[in-house]
């Protein structure tokens, strides 16, 4: 008999959640697939349409959430008020349930929906709006079976800089950047091409990359978020907190 180390085990009823970028989704995944999907590509605006997504996802899978083996959410980057919403629900709802949260980036979620066809050979880079003059981007390194492997951590980046910053090589781009990431680029004279994926994440490749993962053990540190760049603050006028 082998014996099954802690954490080793995966879930078959999980539930995840994205509110990090220009998206929020939820989806329900169990015993091998999605049974259940809401997505909607929104700017603003999570916080008031990713609990009720929650609700219909949950509804629509007949599935009730004490039966989750576990949940996992985006953590970024991404806006910081759609981050913060996205872990904030996810928090609540594992330490509710007493059940594991696994942590996905949007770099990860966004690779994940690009075909392998369209991978093989070349490189892949997920470009990611950060609403400033720089992109949010992750290499993965060429593969023919999907498996994403990053090149480097993620960074922010200004698009003239990309050709410099990226490894050698043609390259395949994804997300919601890819356009301004595209034409800087091929200024730069290299190889580009665009993935047909969309290039928003989506709890659907969430939930696929979380369910190929071990369950965290009970005792495991919730997830951070994944920043990439300092908040904007404005300082206080003198005399006021």
């Amino acid at each position: 008999m082998t014996r099954t180390e802690p954490g080793a085990a995966r879930a078959r009823c999980l539930l995840a959640l994205d509110a990090a970028g220009a998206a929020c989704s939820a989806a329900l995944w169990r015993d091998g697939g999605i049974v259940a999907h809401r997505f909607a590509a929104m700017r603003r605006g999570q916080s008031e349409h990713l609990v009720p997504m929650i609700e219909e996802v949950m509804t629509a899978a007949e599935t009730a959430y004490d039966t989750l083996d576990g949940l996992a959410v985006t953590i970024g980057p991404g806006g910081f008020t759609g981050v913060r919403i996205g872990l904030a629900t996810a928090r609540g709802l594992a330490l509710a349930l007493r059940r594991p949260l696994i942590g996905i980036s949007s770099f990860e979620a966004v690779a994940a929906a690009v075909p392998t066809a369209e991978r093989s050979g070349r490189m892949l880079a997920v470009v990611l709006d950060s609403k400033r003059h720089e992109v949010y981007v992750q290499a993965f390194a060429p593969s023919d079976t999907g498996d994403l492997r990053p090149v480097a951590p993620g960074a922010a980046v200004a698009p003239a800089d990309l050709d410099a910053w990226l490894p050698a090589g043609p390259v395949v781009l994804a997300g919601d950047a890819a356009p301004a990431a595209r034409a800087a680029l091929q200024a730069a004279g290299r190889e580009v091409h665009a993935a047909t994926s969309p290039g928003l994440a989506d709890a659907v490749q969430v939930a696929a990359l979380a369910a190929a993962r071990p369950l965290p053990p009970p005792a495991a540190d919730m997830p951070q978020p994944l920043y990439l760049r300092a908040p904007d603050v404005t300082p206080s006028p003198a005399g006021r907190p």
